[in-house]
């Protein structure tokens, strides 16, 4: 057997396994893992996170038309590749042509790559101008990045305002460590459930789900991402300037997150998570920050005080 037949049968039997896993792995990926945590990674899974946005829906569209597009034009340049290997190889070919231009193929190239880009544009367009255009919101989330950790307010909703700091907020934090931290914290989550290790936090961002969110994004340092895959989120937190985006939770759960710039050497503990309740669910939650607020409001005047009188 040849050189140039073992390398075919290689490149096939490579090919086919390559494709079994792909396609192996896509249904893990989009599978939901219950009503409770779905936003979140699958061990091994290659394909995007289910959407659980308006928004993330039809960016998850059209990284479909793409991926078969992409599927395509590279299966045709796999084609024309192994077809000259073995239509101009020495071997079946001794004589080459002399051959070195040919105008109609050189335009058809030209031509089509043009009206494929043009077609993605008709389809990109209005995306970017859907995902750009913010509807009358709701409610307004102002998130604020910090080296590392995230700041949350509601300013239509008492103004509530907390920070939100990672479980595991270093290499060196033990599952003891993180056990007695989520036990602290938990009780104040609205969703119960198994904490994940390097993206659990101590207090989640809570949103009322099929309610508009405005999101304005700041940054108190250096530049941050609020990026959240399943829910269609990934901006930029610049400081001196804010940013704003729009999200509308489809369904109950838990969406995690991560700060997807590069920050600083605490960037890989700036998790974000995202719990989205129902309506009446969150106008309770609002209701208990609102009265926690208040409870602590006469012991911080009381300290103002005092340092004022010893002055």
């Amino acid at each position: 057997m040849s050189a140039f037949r073992r390398f075919i049968k290689a490149f096939a039997a490579t090919s086919a396994v390559s494709l079994f896993v792909l396609f192996a792995q896509i249904p893990a990926a989009l599978a939901d893992s219950g009503p409770i945590t779905i936003g979140e990674p699958h061990d091994w899974a290659i394909a995007m996170q289910k959407p659980y946005s308006p928004v993330e829906v039809a960016v998850y569209d059209f990284h479909n038309i793409l991926l078969w597009l992409i599927f395509a034009i590279c299966a045709f340049v796999l084609a024309l590749l192994l077809y000259v290997i073995v239509r101009y190889n020495k071997y079946a070919n001794p004589k080459p042509s002399n051959t070195a231009h040919n105008t109609k193929l050189e335009i058809a190239w030209t031509l089509v790559p043009c009206l494929i880009l043009i077609a993605l544009g008709v389809v990109s367009f209005p995306l970017l101008y859907y995902t750009d255009r913010i509807p009358a919101p709701d409610l307004t989330l102002k998130v604020t990045g910090h080296q590392w950790y995230w700041s949350y307010a509601y300013p239509q909703n008492g103004n509530i305002a907390f920070d939100s700091h990672a479980i595991w907020d270093g290499p060196g934090v033990t599952w003891a460590e993180a056990d007695k931290l989520v036990a602290q914290y938990s009780p104040n989550w609205p969703i119960k459930h198994q904490p994940l290790r390097l993206l659990e936090v101590d207090n989640p961002v809570v949103l009322p789900v099929g309610k508009v969110v405005k999101v304005e994004i700041y940054s108190g340092d250096v530049e941050h991402s609020w990026f959240i895959p399943s829910l269609g989120i990934n901006r930029m937190a610049v400081p001196g300037r804010m940013s704003d985006l729009w999200v509308k939770i489809d369904k109950p759960g838990i969406y995690y997150g991560e700060c997807s710039m590069i920050c600083g050497e605490g960037h890989a503990y700036m998790p974000i998570v995202v719990m989205g309740v129902p309506a009446d669910q969150f106008a309770q939650w609002v209701k208990l920050k609102e009265a926690k607020k208040a409870a602590a409001l006469p012991v911080k005047s009381a300290q103002f005080a005092a340092a004022g009188t010893s002055r």
